[in-house]
């Protein structure tokens, strides 16, 4: 009996599905290949059910006689493992909305693959059902915004440590979505994004100091929402005055949005990387709990996630108080703590983690910018949750536009700079059609 291998995103079974698994069958002994929870991430989709499930719910259908994961969106590795003699595939080959990936290229290398070994590639009409519809009708109230909110506590609840990059303009929120790696066999992305209110102001050429207006930064998270998938944490500030932020979060949360974190300090803004040089003043443990809670009794969305960020270690005020303070803000109904610290070496970020874990209820938060020698497995190994890239894109773009700059005059053309660039072609490709 010949070997028949097929694959399967879905996770919500139709008639379409029965009956490729039907056809499929009937051509040999058939194993189907269930896309991990990783490989559907790679895709944009949100998984409903864990891949653990979906083995199961696959593996009780009549036709089916195994069930493997296919942890790659290419089929190469499970091909040579299994080496079938037939792939069933149908005929779509059309990439999944916001998805860069060239599924002909997948589908030229089913074809040499099996050619290997004299196998083939055997494509059936298949009748689009658009299953994502299914979804939405059946679980959301609007759509894209309530999927980027459950995805991000996918995430949190499923993964080791979820890694969020900034992005402040549609080019960098690119980036974010689509810049993938292959480590040692495992795939690497970037889960989300943080829109920082000092990339933001420094992207438009103003000072970190709240100077630009929240409209202003609504535009800001448009412009990314609009060709983006992956969930959003916004830089709230300290979230202004207590009226203020109640509405302003009403907003934020219609944004689409997933998550806002706010820190609990008052008064003019100055970045925290300036510590105590900056003159900034912490809010009452009170006056935060307050605003923590005026703030939740306005959200409407049980998938937004309020953040509290703590400033004890920036203002030297110590390890009691960031706990302290850690303790109220949940007693306040938080959904998450940020702890906050500008020095250069981890020792009191990971002191806070150890002593947290001791009563930690929500997910934590850190943005080792300043220590960015610690690794991510370091802090997940520390109960961190969400490791946060706070400025990096922008921080890398400055150098590399001022230096093309300096080329350009120094030697009166453009030509010397080209190996500092890309090809227009690359630039026009960077954006989806």
């Amino acid at each position: 009996m010949k070997k028949v291998y097929t694959v399967f995103t879905t996770e919500i079974l139709h008639n379409v599905h029965i009956e490729v698994i039907k056809k499929a069958a009937e051509l040999g002994e058939l194993t189907v290949g269930i896309y991990s929870d990783n490989a559907l991430e790679q895709l944009g989709r949100v998984p409903i059910m864990k891949q653990e499930q979906r083995v199961v719910v696959f593996g009780a259908l009549q036709g089916v006689a195994h069930v493997v994961l296919q942890k790659e969106i290419s089929y190469v590795k499970n091909l040579n493992t299994l080496k079938p003699d037939i792939v069933v595939r149908g005929n779509n080959w059309d990439n999944p909305r916001g998805s860069t990936l060239d599924f002909m290229q997948i589908r030229q290398e089913i074809i040499d693959t099996l050619a290997q070994w004299g196998g083939k590639l055997v494509e059936i009409p298949y009748t689009q059902i658009k299953t994502d519809e299914i979804i939405s009708k059946i679980s959301y109230n609007s759509y894209l915004p309530e999927v980027r909110r459950r995805k991000l506590n996918y995430l949190i609840n499923s993964k080791p440590i979820v890694r969020i990059i900034e992005a402040h303009n549609g080019l960098t929120g690119l980036i974010a979505e689509h810049t993938n790696i292959n480590v040692n066999g495992e795939d690497k992305n970037f889960h989300g994004m943080w829109v920082s209110s000092l990339c933001d102001s420094t992207a438009k050429g103003k000072p970190d100091i709240e100077l630009v207006d929240h409209t202003s930064r609504l535009e800001t998270i448009e412009q990314i929402m609009d060709i983006t998938t992956k969930p959003i944490i916004l830089d709230g500030d300290s979230g202004g005055q207590t009226g203020h932020f109640v509405h302003n979060i009403k907003t934020i949360e219609r944004s689409g949005v997933s998550a806002i974190i706010i820190e609990d300090k008052i008064g003019l803004k100055a970045n925290s990387l300036f510590g105590i040089a900056g003159g900034q003043e912490q809010d009452t443990i009170e006056g935060f709990q307050n605003k923590i809670a005026e703030g939740k009794k306005a959200l409407t969305s049980k998938e937004f996630r309020m953040i509290a960020r703590i400033e004890s270690l920036i203002l030297k005020k110590g390890l009691e108080d960031a706990l302290t303070r850690a303790k109220a803000y949940i007693d306040a109904g938080v959904d998450g703590i940020m702890i906050h610290s500008n020095q250069k070496d981890p020792t009191e970020i990971l002191a806070f983690c150890d002593k947290f874990a001791a009563f930690k209820t929500v997910p934590l938060v850190t943005v080792p910018t300043t220590y960015n020698t610690i690794t991510e497995d370091e802090l997940a190994k520390r109960g961190v949750n969400i490791v946060i890239y706070a400025n990096h894109l922008i921080r890398a773009a400055f150098p590399a536009m001022q230096n093309t700059a300096i080329s350009i005059l120094k030697h009166g053309r453009s030509k010397e700079a080209d190996d500092m660039l890309m090809s227009i072609k690359d630039v026009i490709s960077l954006i989806p059609k």
